[in-house]
């Protein structure tokens, strides 16, 4: 490809006000993406070739593992999403489908993933468990409506997505196929010469028993993954477990007040009353919303050195109690209770507060629930809120079991924690770029829009299903992440727009235009990925454009082309040598391997 004629570079050289971080500056000032509006981005030539090269990566292993390609729709009805009741939650309130009407009324979502279209298809094609196994995959736009998109290609509204779905006769066979899928998974990033930490996850409004993220390590990283520095353990912080650091014992002579004026954080409390964080119990209210429109209460309560994990708190309410929350809100102040609950001590909140104090408006058969971390039950005697308005009090002997409250792990596991009590590791924390998320449904779905098979002795049986989903467009902006350096994009050789560039400095110059050309055919000729900067520009510029774009090598033509001599140069490892043009092929072919088999293994 000639830039002049058919592949337009247009860089800038001043980094764009709305780039946060490093990989969404470069994308923008290399050219390889343009924003149309907020979240929503045109991929010009250079980011469609890596789009397409990460896609044909993909498409392999897949094939490998006798996955069918298919290409599904984008527009939704809406009555697939109400038959999963996924509608509601992905739509009313910061729900992040965006959906709309037709002429006739009828409403339709644009797709943010494509469990109950494959599913309800499935329904209507599987009958037999001989068709069994079966797994399609798609690589096409998805669509959601971010409330503040933010980091390019990381969180926009509109993003490329490769998801695959498959199904079988058992739970075994769907156990053995996500094995499967791990595998290609993690082939998938090495030939993306990416460098990926599986950790487990929480499978989220997704749903299902299992589940694993593929993450790329990077301070831009928008989660945080707790590791073991042996590898025997790893988790994204929605799901990690650990234990708690030994809490400081409370000794006290006799059950008394502790009077705390306007003292309502920990902090407060410890620093005015010669208190550990440690030693106290923080009660938080949650409003728990569901599918029916009503509102529950939910006291949890923690060890005051402790976070509360709302994915961890949700998931137990979920599968606990009712199965259509749509989600849960902190109560911090009386604009949100007061149509609800009354003469509420905000802040002094202790876990023996009675049934009188918290009163709802609601029709299901609870009126509130109250939960307790296992840093919390495990304490025998705390402080804790006094239920009345600037006071605390000390508890001795308070059972959690006996006052009914349901007893799970719900705390942020953090840095520094054991894994367990056998184990003297500890974890550490990296940020963390999700690429690619595998899930075992089981039959979550099938149930749901009533998929079914034939069994071998003729039963009806419920599908069992597995999705995996690949972000190709956030692959090429992690990969950036990883692969950068101040003067711009360093592109891993199996993703990269183009293998080689070629920088003639002056194409006036007679001799140096000949051997441009003689060594662009050559390359042409033997299938090579390469591009030619046949601008008529400085070649301070040219170089300048040809380090903040990436290209994994170049070639350099100056004054030594009378002696058909150029430079060939590195990007990665920035070393440069002069060269016979005879031997460049040569040369090209075997550093070109070398790179390729390095990111592959690492």
């Amino acid at each position: 490809m000639r830039v002049t004629t058919s592949f337009p570079l247009v860089t800038l050289r001043d980094t764009p006000s709305e780039a946060e971080i490093i990989s969404h500056q470069l994308l923008l000032k290399g050219g390889y993406i343009r924003r149309v509006s907020s979240g929503i981005y045109a991929y010009m030539p250079l980011m469609l070739r890596v789009i397409e090269k990460i896609s044909t990566i993909i498409e392999k292993e897949l094939n490998n593992i006798y996955c069918s390609k298919l290409l599904l729709p984008q527009l939704h009805p809406a009555e697939l999403w109400k038959k999963s009741e996924r509608w509601e939650g992905y739509t009313a309130g910061e729900g992040i489908m965006f959906n709309l009407k037709d002429r006739q009324g009828k409403e339709f979502g644009l797709a943010p993933t494509h469990e109950e279209v494959i599913t309800s298809i499935a329904s209507e094609m599987i009958n037999s468990y001989k068709q069994l196994p079966l797994c399609f995959y798609q690589i096409q736009t998805k669509f959601r409506d971010e409330i503040r998109p933010r980091f390019g290609l990381m969180r926009s509204r509109e993003f490329i997505m490769k998801d695959a779905y498959s199904f079988h006769s058992s739970k075994e066979d769907l156990s053995s196929f996500y094995e499967k899928m791990e595998k290609a998974y993690e082939n998938i990033f090495k030939n993306c010469g990416l460098d990926t930490v599986g950790v487990d996850a929480d499978s989220g409004a997704i749903g299902g028993a299992a589940s694993k993220e593929f993450m790329v390590t990077a301070d831009a990283g928008e989660d945080s993954i707790l590791f073991t520095e042996s590898g025997s353990y790893a988790a994204n912080i929605e799901k990690a477990i650990s234990l708690p650091s030994k809490e400081i014992p409370l000794i006290r002579s006799q059950e008394e007040w502790i009077e705390t004026p306007n003292q309502k954080s920990i902090v407060d409390i410890c620093q005015n009353n010669n208190l550990d964080a440690s030693q106290i119990i923080k009660v938080v209210i949650f409003l728990a919303k569901f599918e029916d429109k009503s509102e529950v209460p939910i006291l949890a309560c923690i060890r005051g050195d402790q976070n509360i994990n709302e994915v961890k708190l949700f998931n137990l309410i979920n599968k606990k109690y009712i199965s259509n929350l749509i989600h849960l809100k902190i109560v911090q102040d009386n604009a949100i209770i007061n149509k609800n609950l009354t003469n509420f001590p905000l802040g002094f909140i202790g876990p023996d507060i009675n049934d009188e104090t918290i009163k709802i408006n609601s029709s299901w058969d609870k009126s509130w629930i109250r939960i307790a971390d296992y840093s919390a039950s495990n304490l025998s005697i705390f402080v804790s809120g006094g239920n009345k308005v600037d006071f605390h009090k000390v508890f001795r002997a308070f059972s959690f079991i006996e006052k009914k409250f349901l007893i799970s792990d719900i705390r942020d596991a953090k840095k520094g924690d054991c894994i367990s009590q056998e184990s003297n590791e500890e974890l550490k924390e990296k940020r963390g770029i999700e690429i690619g998320h595998i899930f075992q449904l089981g039959q979550k779905y099938s149930e749901k829009l009533n998929a079914k098979f034939s069994d071998k002795d003729g039963q009806l049986k419920n599908l069992w299903m597995g999705c995996y989903g690949i972000g190709v467009t956030r692959i090429a902006q992690a990969a950036i992440e990883q692969n950068h350096d101040e003067n711009g994009i360093s592109w891993p050789i199996q993703i990269s727009p183009f293998e080689i560039l070629i920088i003639p400095t002056n194409l006036k110059d007679p001799i140096q235009k000949a051997l441009t050309q003689e060594i662009y055919e050559d390359f042409r000729s033997n299938k090579i990925d390469v591009l030619l900067d046949d601008r008529d520009d400085r070649a301070g510029v040219k170089f300048k454009d040809a380090d903040l774009i990436g290209i994994p090598f170049q070639i350099i033509i100056g004054r030594d082309s009378i002696n058909k001599e150029v430079e060939f140069f590195s990007r990665s490892s920035k070393s440069k040598i002069k060269i016979a043009s005879k031997n460049l092929l040569e040369k090209f072919i075997s550093e070109s391997k070398v790179m390729y088999n390095k990111n592959s293994e690492s």
